[in-house]
């Protein structure tokens, strides 16, 4: 039986381009990841606006498993580890941060500052899920426990300010 990541068809692969790298903001220039973040905030405040926190941590699981396939897909095809191009990690990471705070312009600047400091820094466990997990699965994982991180640091911050 053949590998569905390892013989993908040009729509499967042009497809996780697009999701990949969260429709092209990853191929902005300096800083793809905070691009990625950035741009996970809009689609997060509407899912959340119409649906609840509930509504966003489900879009946040669909888009993971979404995400570690098509990462998978685009890793195969660049022959490349952890291309910076790839941004639907930071959505996910992202939209895992706010999703235990009411939304606010606060809470989304804060969970903004807060994934990318987590991210970037990448405390124990996230730099062993970066340095240990490879593939599709790996590129997302880390940015879920930068998420959890900040979502945690978030949610005090709130409960303490009462935001």
């Amino acid at each position: 039986m053949t590998d569905p990541v390892q013989s993908t068809s040009g729509i499967i692969r042009r497809l996780s381009i697009i999701v990949a790298t969260w429709f092209g903001v990853g191929f902005l220039p300096k800083a793809p990841g905070t691009w990625g973040s950035l741009a996970a905030l809009p689609l997060a405040w509407a899912v959340h606006q119409y649906g609840g926190a509930t509504a966003l941590a489900v879009c946040s699981v669909i888009l993971f498993g979404i995400g570690w396939v098509a990462s998978e897909i685009y890793i195969n095809n660049k022959s490349v580890e952890d291309p910076s191009e790839i941004v639907v990690d930071e959505v996910v990471g992202q939209w895992i941060t706010l999703i235990v705070v009411p939304m606010s312009p606060f809470t989304l600047i804060a969970g903004f500052v807060l994934f990318r400091v987590f991210d970037i820094f990448k405390p124990w466990p996230v730099s062993l899920a970066d340095s240990k997990v490879k593939g599709g699965l790996g590129v997302m994982l880390d940015d879920v426990l930068a998420g959890i991180y900040a979502a945690a640091t978030l949610f005090a911050i709130s409960t303490l300010f009462e935001t």
